[in-house]
């Protein structure tokens, strides 16, 4: 390893805190000239390896922090990444903008995260604004949109990531999620091998992207199996919207089986099946989406199909990251694939199929 220079003829820094160090006293240790330490912390290809680490050990030494809005300046550059998001606490938003966070700061960016109350597009449309005001040079929405094509119609010349195909062709666009459809289906094969044909299933909101195309995932899935398709009942996500849906099933024709939009939804409607005097997976197996950290560790360890959220930043945040520094036009879809975890909700459907309730 190349050792710092410490000889004579370079004279000490002064002892500063790490908040104090300027860019001559790096190059003062480094023993480089302060247009060198520029272009290592620029990320200049135009240095030589070896002083390229003589420089980085110095500025670990020194804590130096480079300043953001001089270098913006020199470079015309931020390294900052907006992220317009809902203002929520569910699992799946709050995992995805920590996970863009983690993820860009390790490519080298910054984050300014605006959140919506409602998501809607007016909000979304406000929400980049300020991202772009405040120095984003790329966005990712973390947004329940299901159409934003009208909204963001407007930003052709801005580096975009969203969960769906947002806009025109020659839009500087990527589209990454988990693969939705995989999920759903993979979990009603699943049912259907077990012997089950009355599936029923407990939506999420319609103004979700997510949750209608987990509904009509579920429709498609069971019209491949050549089975009937009960009406949905809708709810939000939540466990409480789960056991009053469920509730709502029961009172129809008894499904053998539900999937369930989430798994917060699940947890609610194992609560309702219980307090029927039905149990799981013996009367009625159930299905999750999401995989929270409790799914595992509930009475009844819960079948769910897993998205990985921390995937699904990475490639958001390398997305944007290559809109921005390459350019390019033109769309391109990131697809992340899903798996499923079969666990005690779900058995063989009841001889019988099940009664009414």
């Amino acid at each position: 390893m190349t050792a710092l220079r410490t000889s004579s003829d370079v004279a000490p820094p002064r002892r500063r805190t790490s908040t104090g160090v300027v860019m001559t006293d790096v190059a003062a240790v480094a023993g480089v000239s302060q247009k060198t330490v520029s272009r290592v912390v620029n990320g200049s290809s135009q240095v030589r390896p070896e002083v390229r680490l003589r420089v980085q050990q110095a500025i670990d030494q020194l804590g130096y922090r480079p300043n953001g809005a001089a270098r913006a300046l020199v470079t015309s550059r931020t390294h900052v990444i907006g992220v317009v998001g809902l203002g929520s606490a569910l699992y799946g938003v709050a995992q995805h903008v920590m996970g863009i966070e983690r993820a860009a700061r390790a490519a080298g960016y910054g984050v300014v995260v605006v959140s919506t109350e409602e998501g809607d597009g007016d909000e979304v449309t406000e929400g980049v604004e300020r991202v772009l005001a405040l120095g984003a040079e790329g966005v990712v929405l973390v947004e329940p949109l299901f159409d934003a094509s009208r909204h963001l119609a407007r930003y052709a010349g801005t580096p975009l990531v969203t969960a769906t195909q947002a806009v025109g062709e020659e839009q500087r666009v990527a589209t990454v999620d988990v693969d939705q459809e995989q999920g759903v289906d993979l979990a009603v094969d699943h049912l259907v091998a077990l012997g089950h044909r009355r599936i029923g299933h407990l939506a999420g909101p319609s103004t979700w992207r997510s949750g209608l195309v987990r509904e009509q995932a579920w429709r498609r899935a069971l019209e491949r199996h050549g089975l009937p398709v009960p009406a949905p009942v809708r709810g939000d996500w939540s466990p409480r919207s789960g056991y009053h849906g469920m509730r709502e099933l029961l009172a129809g024709e008894r499904p053998t089986a539900v999937l369930a939009g989430n798994d917060h939804m699940a947890v609610g409607a194992m609560r309702a099946l219980a307090e029927a005097g039905l149990r799981v997976p013996q009367d009625v197996s159930l299905v999750g989406f999401d995989d929270v950290p409790e799914a595992e560790y509930l009475p009844v360890p819960l079948t769910t199909v897993r998205q990985d959220f921390a995937l699904v930043a990475e490639r958001s945040v390398a997305s944007v990251v290559e809109l921005v520094e390459r350019g390019g036009d033109g769309s391109r879809r990131v697809s992340v694939p899903v798996t499923f975890h079969p666990r005690a909700s779900t058995g063989p459907a009841p001889v019988g199929g099940g009664r009414s309730a």
